[in-house]
């Protein structure tokens, strides 16, 4: 009996030995970044009859979404060998970040034999980076390294505690300077995890610090959705599947108790508490919330960034708290001064049109900005971008 028992663990312990070989770089090794910057992608399914891989590496299609139809990952088939690998290599890739997940018999996955993801709203994806040129940015290099913390603020208007997250610079423990702060604000369905996770702004921040392109800052990643206290899985609901619209989104709430979280930075850190050193940005719901903001204190900031905003009628509330006399608080905030108003946007962006026609009132009320146009439509690869174009013109 001993001996079978020993017999048994052996198999066991072997065939877990295998699995692990097989599962971390043994037999499958995926992703797999070549030098020539192609990139081969394998999965053990010996069952399966299709395996297929999707990302945002591939030609774009589009997909049906709650914002409508948008550019979104293509797909393509991987091949099977003889030992049940199924596998599918690239041709050379841009330097950047990308996204991907299996699809085996119809079924999404991620890929077991890459532990790095990303939560995007509720669709989890695994990452890999192609290195050079804008991609290095994006990876943690040699330099020295700012700090993020977690901080919770009291939400006074909202009645509860939120949570924020916070970039410090390179050297600002050991510091007693002050320092320009950055509100850098996400899109819907995000939180204030999805600029650190999504946006590798911590990354982008150092990398741009280092090199001198972009003065030292606070970044402030505050959770735009005014119904939750925190990112899903981390406030006081616990776990749950996270909604890309939450209750309660943009209807004004959240941008007339901004300065709530104003007033907690400028409490608690050591900056520059005037309109000079000031500046807020944001992508898509992000970018309407810095557009509204920023005209509803209308001598508070001194640098906007509008990154594929969400610019959208809101005829229902256009006449109610922060949505009331639209185009009368542009003129107030221009003819208060400013230092930059900045726009960017995908040409392919479903928002192009509603981008184009704010254009065209800011044109109409002489409200200077500064625009800038590239490819793609909605989609993280361009908002990194942005970030990276917009911090080095802040502060200088």
């Amino acid at each position: 009996m001993k001996n079978y028992i020993v017999f048994a663990l052996l198999c066991i312990t072997s065939l877990t030995q295998a699995q692990e070989a097989l599962f971390s770089g043994g037999k499958v090794s995926s992703p797999q970044v070549h030098a020539d910057k192609t990139v081969t992608f394998r999965v053990a399914a010996p069952q399966a009859d299709s395996v297929q891989v999707t990302g945002d590496f591939l030609p774009t299609i589009k997909v049906e979404t709650p914002m409508g139809k948008v550019d979104g990952p293509g797909k393509v088939n991987l091949i099977k060998n003889e030992d049940g690998v199924w596998s599918f290599t690239t041709k050379a890739l841009n330097p950047e970040l990308y996204t991907y997940a299996f699809i085996v018999d119809g079924f999404k996955t991620t890929d077991p034999a890459n532990p790095f993801l990303i939560r995007d709203v509720a669709s989890v994806t695994n990452i890999f980076i192609v290195p050079g040129e804008q991609a290095d940015l994006y990876r943690v290099q040699d330099v020295p390294h700012g700090t993020v913390a977690s901080r919770w603020y009291d939400a006074q208007d909202l009645g509860f505690d939120r949570k924020l997250s916070i970039y410090t610079p390179p050297g600002y423990e050991q510091s007693d300077k002050e320092y320009p702060v950055l509100y850098l604000l996400h899109g819907a369905g995000g939180d204030e995890e999805a600029w650190l996770s999504l946006g590798r702004a911590a990354q982008i921040l150092d990398n741009l610090i280092a090199e001198g392109k972009a003065a030292p800052m606070l970044v402030v990643m505050p959770n735009g959705n005014v119904g939750q206290d925190a990112a899903p899985g981390a406030g006081s609901d616990g776990y749950y599947t996270p909604q890309f619209m939450t209750p309660e989104t943009m209807n004004g709430k959240y941008e007339a108790q901004f300065m709530d979280i104003v007033d907690f930075v400028e409490t608690n850190y050591r900056v520059k508490a005037n309109k000079e050193n000031r500046a807020i940005a944001g992508l898509s719901m992000g970018g309407y919330h810095s557009m509204h903001i920023s005209r509803f204190y209308p001598d508070t900031f001194d640098y906007v960034g509008l990154f594929s905003a969400a610019i959208m009628p809101r005829e229902d509330k256009s006449d109610k708290g922060v949505y009331a006399d639209f185009e009368e608080t542009l003129k107030a905030q221009k003819d208060n001064g400013y230092k930059l108003y900045w726009i960017a946007i995908g040409e392919s962006d479903f928002l192009y049109e509603a981008n184009t026609e704010y254009r065209e009132l800011l044109d109409k009320i002489g409200m200077p900005y500064e625009y800038t146009e590239s490819d793609g439509g909605h989609i993280w690869r361009n908002w990194r971008v942005y970030l990276s174009e917009f911090v080095p013109l802040l502060f200088q």
